[in-house]
């Protein structure tokens, strides 16, 4: 029931034009966050909040950031155009989407309110030009933020007056500690600052020695996770590698686990092995690639959420390389070395109604387990998280449960109900599969990735025109072949079915061939030699010069 005491936003004494906006997204009322920091920033105090993935954060820091700056325009006194607002975010991809909330937020205000995303470490020339134009927000990642610093295309020391750093407790495992002390230094004495992030760790509690001033700190008495009724959280230990592979072929081929689901593994290098086992059983399957440009990576989410597949396989933020303080990760582990050190998913990014989180590879640290699994059960759609155990990794898995559970005693990770030894009759075609994905085939299938773009690159069209030899060279290469696929693996006997499951069950099966007219079968079951002839001659006709 909702509290009668509970602040609308009508309430909140916003300008008319952000009230319309916000009424045009949907939200009828503030969520917590956005209910405690809203009128605590409109009154100029310094904010350190915590709250969980997908509570609103976002919209928490950009409503006071325009009304602020709304108000300074039409009150205060004529003065020159200039940055007023930053925000900060450890990715390429939480820059997007901040931009995008906060230009939606702006819509009435468009004419007043500009906003700049110079994240994209490729697109330097033209976020010149925009800086030039001295929009009234920038937005992006401290490397690029200091990048423009030194080169003078941004002045912030006689301007900002509102600092945001969104996901505070990445950005030093992000290796941007360094980018961030210097960015420091080009900032004005005195500026109101928001850190929001969704958990407080020492990281955190640093950055708040270096932003804030006198802040006021909102730790909201909510759960870090939805409550069981919303999202339901499974643990299956599987005694082999081996087991892992077998369980999850039977989850998604036998449809156990429907709707869209993210898979989220330890490695690039073990995405590519998951997709190409996949690949084998004709489930279709996307690696959310970090080695691969913004607008790629971009492109792959939007797809699936516009559902043109239902599953992605992806390392999260944590993960693309052990965290080093004060060095930047791009040195992680092999086979993840070229991946962008500002692209992670595990965090913010918005995937739409995902149905269910698999983690393949246990999450390394309790709180990428929490990023992960915020990642479905948003915006109150049910959600189920299943992890995946080795017996070495239970005490790990046991810190997470501590982390999770509190002071409840109750165990939150409930062991999923599934019995192994219905789905033996699958492991051969595990194992037939899984011998397929070589290290070799993992290698070409990333090569083959790099290379279709290098294809389709807009930025290379002109260097391809002046050089065409290269481009015939990069499309007559070697024909690259990632894993063979064997067609008969796509499909699923009904005998193999463990009996348990076939009354509710539908595996994928083939798609018959369209079928032809009555009389052309009539004919073919009554000549089959002639249909034959049919068929050559009528090869050789559209090949052989008349």
């Amino acid at each position: 029931m909702a509290d009668p005491e509970a602040l609308g936003f009508e309430h909140m004494g916003l300008d008319p034009r952000l009230l319309q906006a916000v009424t045009d997204l949907g939200w009828s009322r503030p969520t917590l966050i956005q209910e405690k920091a809203i009128p605590l920033a409109l009154e100029g105090k310094d904010l350190l909040a915590r709250a969980r993935t997908g509570s609103g954060k976002t919209a928490a820091y950009a409503i006071p950031m325009l009304q602020l700056l709304l108000h300074r325009k039409a009150t205060g006194p004529a003065v020159e155009q200039a940055v007023r607002g930053l925000v900060l975010v450890p990715t390429k991809e939480l820059a997007r989407q901040a931009q995008s909330m906060i230009q939606q937020l702006a819509t009435y205000c468009a004419r007043d309110i500009r906003v700049a995303n110079v994240s994209a470490a490729e697109d330097s020339a033209s976020q010149r030009a925009l800086l030039m134009e001295k929009p009234d927000v920038v937005v992006g990642t401290p490397s690029r933020i200091l990048n423009h610093l030194q080169q003078d295309s941004l002045k912030l020391r006689d301007s900002l007056e509102l600092l945001v750093v969104d996901e505070a407790d990445l950005l030093f495992s992000f290796g941007f500690e360094e980018e961030l002390k210097s960015l420091l230094c080009h900032l004005p004495r005195i500026y109101q600052a928001f850190l929001m992030s969704a958990t407080f760790n020492e990281d955190v509690q640093a950055l708040k020695e270096l932003v804030l001033h006198n802040p006021v700190t909102l730790k909201l008495q909510e759960s870090q996770l939805p409550g069981p009724d919303q999202l339901q959280q499974f643990q299956v230990v599987c005694e082999t590698e081996e087991d892992k592979f077998l369980l999850l072929y039977a989850l998604l081929k036998l449809s156990l686990i429907r709707g869209k689901s993210l898979l989220f593994v330890n490695t690039l290098e073990r995405s590519y092995r998951l997709r190409l086992f996949l690949e084998q059983f004709s489930i279709p399957t996307c690696v959310l690639n970090g080695e691969l440009p913004l607008r790629s990576r971009c492109h792959i989410i939007s797809q699936f959420n516009q559902g043109f597949y239902d599953c992605v396989i992806a390392t999260d933020a944590e993960v693309l390389g052990a965290p080093v303080k004060g060095k930047r990760r791009g040195k992680g582990p092999k086979g993840d070395r070229a991946s962008d050190p500002e692209a992670g998913v595990a965090r913010g990014i918005d995937f739409h109604h995902v149905c269910a989180v698999l983690n393949f590879d246990l999450p390394p640290t309790p709180e990428a387990y929490i990023h992960r699994a915020g990642r479905t059960a948003r915006a109150n759609n049910p959600g189920i998280v299943l992890t995946f155990v080795l017996p070495p990794e239970q005490s790990h898995l046991g810190k997470i449960e501590e982390l999770l559970s509190g002071e409840n005693a109750a165990p939150v990770l409930l062991p999923y109900q599934f019995h192994m030894e219905e789905i033996e009759g699958f492991r051969y075609r595990c194992r037939d599969a899984m011998r397929s994905v070589t290290k070799q085939a993992i290698r070409e299938a990333r090569l083959k990735e790099i290379k279709e773009e290098l294809l389709h690159s807009e930025k290379l069209k002109t260097y391809f025109e002046d050089n065409p030899r290269d481009l015939q060279l990069l499309r007559h290469d070697l024909p690259l072949h990632p894993a063979v696929v064997k067609p008969h693996l796509g499909h699923v006997p009904d005998y193999l079915v463990p009996p348990a499951l076939r009354g509710f069950v539908h595996p994928h099966k083939k798609r018959k061939k369209p079928s032809s007219s009555k009389k052309a079968k009539k004919a073919k079951a009554q000549n089959p030699l002639r249909s034959f002839k049919h068929r050559r001659e009528k090869r050789r006709s559209t090949v052989m010069p008349t």
